[in-house]
């Protein structure tokens, strides 16, 4: 579906609203809905679905997941946590996941940036490298 600027606009200034320090505020963002709902502008609910696609790519944006190779102690998650913080802000969904297959290290997935720092990995890209020399 196609949207026009007007709408995009609409959508983008109802979207920033939502924000509070840096942060998407649920709060915010059903009051916002609830007063398009009510005042129903004109193409309102192209509006809502462009806002929606918005909140969904900022939360997206806002998730981390970190997989070890062991689970991680209490400890060694708020390490993990705090330097996560440290590197992209608060606000930061932080979801931790246990995969043996990656014999050692860790995986840190946050929004499009993927951090590979195992053992699993280092091997592919040795792998890899063999294949290449032998051709």
């Amino acid at each position: 579906m196609k949207i026009g600027k007007q709408t995009r606009r609409e959508a983008k200034e109802l979207f920033r609203s939502t924000f509070v320090n840096g942060v998407m505020d649920e709060g915010r963002i059903r009051t916002a809905v609830r007063q398009v709902l009510e005042k129903k502008p004109r193409g309102f609910i192209a509006i809502l679905e462009h806002f929606k696609r918005l909140v969904k790519l900022e939360q997206d944006r806002r998730a981390a997941r970190v997989e070890s190779a062991i689970a991680l102690s209490p400890e060694q998650q708020s390490s993990v946590s705090s330097s996560l913080q440290r590197i992209y802000g608060g606000g930061l969904n932080i979801s931790f996941a246990h995969d043996p297959a990656l014999i050692g290290g860790l995986r840190v997935r946050v929004g499009s940036d993927v951090y590979e720092g195992n053992i699993f990995a280092r091997l592919q890209r040795i792998e890899e490298n063999f294949s290449k020399t032998k051709n």
